[in-house]
């Protein structure tokens, strides 16, 4: 067997390698999962296409400004409450390198996270094997393997130089790289946001549509606001705001200034409805560029063909599946723009094979935060955790809690003021208390909580009577209530009575066999200081008390003979 060099430099013998990992994308995904490996001295290789980390961020966004927020001045010293609100760090035991020294800009430049991330590879030393494209991934039955038998050989990854990586674990981490389509007749016509020119100068005097309700296309229409003549941008249903939805991926202040020029008659508007086509205006009459038809939503489904001179599409990206073979190609999900995944990020028609990054919102999509970096940084560490419990044999972290109300209380309270991973993937990732028969209490922290009830129900936790799930999240409705609306009350922060507020708040939920028991919620607090003995501590003590967390064994009982 060949053993190649795994420097940066890529520089390398071809022939075939074996490994344990092999992790596909040097991007922020593939680089966390790259460090807990590294970590754990696992045999692991990380392969990028491009001579660098984050090729992704040299050319996106396309006006290359970020919107994952860097507040580098918090007023803590406390390295965990600091990633709240540093969105784009990597984690690390070391706490270092950080994002918030590379830049003080709150919405910093792009350029800034590539060298960021070709920091954090240097700094930990990671495998990572550039300039490396891999052409086709198969699985091929393990020699002597009876046909049907099920039995799965290696994945056998083959690149451009020849070279043969065979693993037995494959984490895909290369995120949505194939520009999405819709299903418009007519959309070949069209630029986009891909490659379309992003000099406003080109734009003077022009009539612009911008195909898509996202950032990339408000994005695309601030920047023409001043040389375009006129710009539509459409697309159907409610458009969503982020500071409603409390979904970062949804329209975000800092991008939707082209809403004011719509509101305030600048000849700009936002049309709310679908597509049916475009075509070329070269007909006998018509003075060429293209004529797109609108269905309109609010207007009796009315259709109205109008001329553009340009039209945009800003419709998003897809994961591109076709380096697998039939063999190992795994099934995909909403409108086949995402691989589909279990709770545990594996693939579900192909055993071993997982997934990081932004990919993996599907699980939370649109939702929670598993398609940013503050979101599936924590979500790698947890796949990690559960790749090293199934494959490796070591159990999830857990420390002992004594066996009490308040002490489970106070452990509560204490991760609540302090977690950034339940602050940024809210309602997905949870910590738990998990309840033994003979009335030990154990704590583990950031379980996907759907996972945590598959891997408790298996076994993978031991013996478990019940257990406790630990949640920060919204209320329900939250994002129907205009957070600016002074006649919408508010829950009170002196509240006691474990109610639904609508902003972030934690939430702790008992279990049984995978089924609800009883529900408890920490009323919400301004500065998400959930720390008061009387309005916080207090009625969770009760709650536990009321449920029998920890429940007292029957043996021991007082009374008990």
């Amino acid at each position: 067997m060949v053993t190649a060099s795994l420097s940066e430099a890529g520089g390398h013998v071809s022939g075939e390698e074996r490994l344990d990992y092999l992790v596909v994308g040097a991007g922020p995904a593939g680089l966390q999962a790259g460090y807990f490996l590294e970590r754990a001295g696992r045999k692991y290789l990380v392969v990028e296409a491009g001579e660098a980390p984050g090729t992704f961020f040299t050319r996106f966004p396309r006006h290359r400004t970020l919107i994952s927020i860097n507040k580098v001045h918090t007023g803590w010293d406390d390295p965990e409450l600091r990633l709240r609100t540093d969105w784009n760090s990597l984690l690390s035991e070391e706490h270092a390198p950080l994002f918030t020294s590379v830049t003080p800009r709150y919405f910093p430049p792009a350029d800034a996270i590539v060298d960021y991330l070709a920091d954090f590879a240097a700094t930990h030393g990671l495998r990572i094997r550039y300039n490396t494209r891999i052409t086709r991934i198969s699985r091929p039955a393990p020699e002597g393997a009876e046909a049907g038998s099920g039995a799965r050989g290696d994945f056998v990854a083959e690149t451009t130089d020849g070279t043969v990586l065979r693993a037995r674990r494959l984490i895909v981490a290369t995120g949505v790289t194939r520009p999405y389509t819709p299903p418009i007749k007519g959309a070949e016509l069209a630029e986009h946001y891909y490659d379309v020119s992003v000099d406003p100068a080109e734009f003077v005097g022009k009539r612009v549509l911008i195909v898509g309700r996202g950032n990339s296309a408000f994005e695309t229409a601030d920047n023409l606001i001043e040389t375009a003549a006129v710009i539509h941008v459409a697309g159907p249903g409610s458009l969503k705001l982020a500071w409603q939805t409390h979904f970062v991926g949804h329209l975000r202040a800092v991008n939707n200034n082209f809403l004011d020029t719509y509101q305030l008659k600048s000849q700009n508007a936002l049309l709310d409805g679908d597509i049916e086509y475009i075509r070329k205006a070269d007909g006998p009459g018509e003075n060429g560029g293209f004529l797109v038809a609108v269905k309109f939503s609010r207007v009796a489904e009315v259709v109205k063909e109008i001329p553009y001179d340009r039209v945009i599409l800003a419709t998003g990206f897809r994961f591109d599946a076709s380096i697998f073979a039939e063999e190992c190609r795994p099934e995909l999900t909403i409108k086949d723009r995402f691989p589909a995944q279990t709770e545990a990020w594996e693939s579900p028609n192909v055993p071993d094979l997982f997934f990081a990054g932004t990919i993996t919102q599907v699980l939370d999509f649109k939702k929670s935060t598993s398609g940013f970096i503050h979101g599936f940084r924590y979500g790698v560490r947890a796949l990690h955790r559960i790749l090293e419990q199934r494959y490796e044999d070591v159990p999830w972290p857990r420390r002992d809690l004594a066996p009490e109300p308040g002490a489970v209380a106070d452990e509560v309270i204490a991760r609540v003021n302090r977690t950034s991973a339940l602050w940024q993937l809210f309602g997905f990732l949870g910590d738990a208390v998990l309840l033994g028969p003979d009335g030990t209490a154990g704590y583990v922290e950031e379980v996907p909580v759907a996972h945590l009830h598959q891997a408790v129900g298996d076994g993978r936790f031991g013996e478990v009577d019940r257990y406790l799930t630990v949640t920060l999240e919204y209320g329900a409705d939250h994002d129907r209530v205009n957070p600016f609306d002074v006649s919408v009350t508010r829950v009170s922060q002196q509240s006691t009575g474990g109610i639904d507020g609508r902003y972030l708040h934690p939430v702790v939920r008992l279990f049984q066999d995978g089924k609800q028991l009883a529900e408890h919620h920490i009323t919400e607090n301004l500065e998400n200081e959930w720390d008061s003995e009387e309005f916080h501590r207090t009625p969770l003590v009760r709650f536990l008390t009321e449920h029998r967390v920890p429940a007292v064994p029957e043996a021991a009982a007082p009374g008990a003979s």
